[in-house]
């Protein structure tokens, strides 16, 4: 009966008043960028994502509020398409692996490694590449939300760590806000669509 109740009320509220935001949703490959959308979005988490080719966009609708959530994709060649979704965007939503405990960074094979082993070289390439993002032109003042998913497994990161890690604290002129979450266990989800419903009402 609450649910029926809590729709009905949705129904009503958006008669009434309703918002739309977009939103840019990037991140390293494999971060789980499209696994969060489609679980937003009321779909199903599956393990075996296909890598997003370009951009995704799907619609999370919440009362109100509807978010137009575009999936950029995250290998090396979509990444200076990051900067060209963004300045449009009411929020930017940067995914971080926060089980990333490889010794290379992501896409590169052992036998093409000229560096000595580095276990966070994935987390300094998506540090590179978000603060890459967040100082390009037209990108100032849009808040940003730093999730670290896979909370799920046990040798994940910690927020604390990876707020250092990534040198959220240097960010400045925005919000910033950093969470954990799971995409595949649904953890924190309704943190994520509190923020992000928040920025849609200023």
């Amino acid at each position: 009966m609450a649910g029926l109740l809590r729709k009905l009320y949705d129904w009503l509220l958006s008669l009434f008043w309703s918002s739309e935001m977009d939103v840019t949703i990037v991140g390293l490959s494999s971060a789980g960028k499209t696994s969060l959308v489609r679980v937003l979005a009321g779909g199903e988490f599956t393990i075996n994502s296909i890598p997003t080719v370009g951009f995704n966009m799907k619609k999370v609708t919440r009362g109100h509020v509807t978010l137009r959530c575009w999936d950029i994709g995250g290998q090396d060649r979509f990444i200076p398409m990051w900067k060209r979704y963004a300045p449009g965007s009411s929020a930017i939503v940067f995914v971080v692996d926060s089980a990333n405990q490889g010794d290379m960074e992501p896409g590169v094979r052992d036998e093409d490694k000229s560096d000595p082993p580095d276990v966070d070289s994935g987390i300094k390439k998506a540090k590179r590449a978000l603060h890459d993002l967040v100082n390009a032109p037209r990108v100032e003042q849009i808040p940003l939300l730093v999730l670290g998913n896979k909370s799920d497994l046990d040798n994940h990161r910690s927020v604390d760590t990876l707020i250092e890690m990534l040198d959220l604290q240097s960010i400045t002129g925005r919000e910033v806000s950093c969470y954990g979450i799971s995409a595949k266990e649904e953890t924190n989800l309704d943190a994520v669509l509190k923020w992000l419903i928040n920025k849609a009402s200023k």
